[in-house]
C-alpha cells in the first residue's frame, strides 16, 4: 500500500458517537484515498453522531477541504450531525471558501450512457425517416424550381449554368477519359483471356462495347461526376450556409433554390451525357488498344464489330441514364450543402454525405433501369 501524507484513526464504537482524528497533510495528492478512507466510516460504523478533529493537521489545500465537504454532505444525507473540532483560523478560512450549495447541484451535463443496441437501432432508424422526409421536401422544392425556370427561361442564371457546365464538364473530361480508356484495356485484355480459347477473340470488341454502353459507361461517369462536381455543391453552398449567406439571399428576397440549385442541376444535366458518351469513347478506343495489339485484329474489324454490337435504343436509353444520373448528384449535393449545421466540420460531412448518397442512389437508380430495360428489350 502506497504511503500516504495523513494519518487517520477513528474512536468510537459501532452505534455510538465517532471521532476521526486526522493529522499530517490533507493535499491533493492524497485525495482519492483520503476521500475512500473518510466516506465509509458512516457506513461501517453508523454513528448517532460524528466529529472530526483537525488538531494534529499540519497543512491542508482546497482539495482536502473538499474531501471534509464532501464528508459533512454524507453524514447529512443519512441524518448523522456532523462537527469540525479544533479548525485553525487558516483552515477554517479554507472551508468557507467552498460554496456547499453548488456541491449539491446535479452536474449540468449528466454522466454519459453507453447506449444499447435497440437504442442505436432506433436512433438509426429515426435519422433515416427524417433524412428521407426532408430529401422529398427538397426534391418537391426543387421540381417546382425547374418547372418555374422552364416556364420564365429569363429568370435562370444563365452565365453561372455555363460556369458549372466548365466545370463539371470540361475539367473532368481528362480524368473521365483516362479512367474509361483504363477500364476498356482491362476490359478487353481479361475478356480475351478467355475467349482465345474459343477462338472468338473478334467478340471482344462487342463485349467491351455493350458493357460500356449500356451499364458501366453512365455508372461510371456519374460515379466519377458525384466524387468531383457533387462534393463541390455540397461543400460550395455549405460554405455559404455556415457564413449566412443564404440567409442573406431570402433577406433580399432571392429563392436559394432557384438561385443557387438550379444553374447546378442545369449544368449537371447538360455535361453528363456529353461525358458519358466520351467515356464509351475512351473505352472502345481502350479496347481497340488491346485487340490491334494483342488479338491481331484489324482497325476495320474492330469497327465493324463495335458498329454491329450497337443499336440506337442502347444508346438513348444510355443517355436517359445520364440525365437521371445527373439530377440525382446535383439534387443531393446541393440538399446536403442546403442541411448544413456547424462550421468547417459540418461542411466536410456534409460534403462526405454528399458523395456516398449520390452513389447510393445511383446504383438503386441503375438497378431499376436494368429490371425496366430487361423487360422492354424483351
Amino acid at each position: 500500500m502506497e504511503a500516504t501524507g495523513y494519518r487517520l484513526s477513528v474512536e468510537g464504537k459501532m452505534g455510538e458517537g465517532a471521532t476521526i482524528r486526522l493529522a499530517g497533510r490533507l493535499s491533493l495528492n492524497d485525495l482519492q484515498p483520503l476521500m475512500a478512507d473518510l466516506q465509509a466510516i458512516p457506513g461501517r460504523m453508523k454513528p448517532l453522531r460524528l466529529s472530526v478533529d483537525l488538531a494534529g493537521v499540519e497543512y491542508m489545500d482546497s482539495a482536502g477541504a473538499l474531501a471534509l465537504i464532501e464528508l459533512e454532505n454524507l453524514a447529512g444525507s443519512l441524518s448523522i450531525p456532523f462537527d469540525l473540532l479544533n479548525v485553525s483560523g487558516k483552515n477554517h478560512g479554507l472551508l468557507g471558501l467552498i460554496d456547499r450549495e453548488a456541491l449539491r447541484r446535479p452536474p449540468l451535463r449528466p454522466e454519459s450512457v453507453r447506449p444499447s443496441v435497440v437504442e442505436n437501432l432506433g436512433e438509426l432508424a429515426r435519422r433515416q425517416v427524417r433524412d428521407f422526409f426532408e430529401i422529398m421536401s427538397f426534391v418537391g422544392d426543387l421540381v417546382m424550381a425547374l418547372a418555374w425556370s422552364l416556364a420564365h427561361p429569363r429568370s435562370v442564371r444563365w452565365e453561372e449554368v455555363r460556369f458549372y457546365m466548365k466545370r463539371a464538364g470540361a475539367d473532368g473530361l481528362p480524368i473521365v477519359a483516362l479512367i474509361s480508356l483504363l477500364l476498356g484495356l482491362i476490359m478487353a485484355f481479361m475478356s480475351s483471356l478467355q475467349l482465345k480459347q474459343f477462338g472468338a477473340n473478334i467478340y471482344v470488341a462487342n463485349l467491351v462495347t455493350l458493357a460500356m454502353v449500356r451499364e458501366l459507361g453512365p455508372i461510371m461517369t456519374a460515379i466519377l461526376v458525384a466524387g468531383r462536381s457533387g462534393s463541390a455543391f455540397a461543400a460550395e453552398i455549405g460554405t455559404m450556409v455556415v457564413n449566412d449567406e443564404v440567409n442573406a439571399l431570402v433577406t433580399m428576397g432571392f429563392d436559394p433554390i432557384r438561385f443557387l440549385a438550379v444553374p447546378k442541376v442545369l449544368a449537371a444535366m447538360a455535361v453528363v451525357p456529353i461525358l458519358t458518351v466520351y467515356a464509351d469513347l475512351f473505352a472502345i478506343l481502350g479496347g481497340l488498344i488491346v485487340g490491334i495489339t494483342g488479338l491481331d485484329l484489324t482497325f476495320f474489324t474492330y469497327v465493324q464489330q463495335t458498329k454491329a454490337s450497337i443499336r440506337i435504343f442502347d444508346l438513348a436509353t444510355s443517355m436517359i441514364k445520364a440525365v437521371v444520373f445527373a439530377m440525382l448528384i446535383a439534387g443531393i449535393g446541393c440538399q446536403r450543402g442546403f442541411q448544413v449545421k456547424g462550421g468547417a466540420e459540418g461542411v466536410g460531412m456534409s460534403t462526405t454525405s454528399a458523395v456516398v448518397s449520390a452513389i447510393f442512389l445511383i446504383i438503386l437508380a441503375d438497378s431499376a433501369f436494368a429490371i425496366m430495360l430487361h423487360y422492354i428489350r424483351q
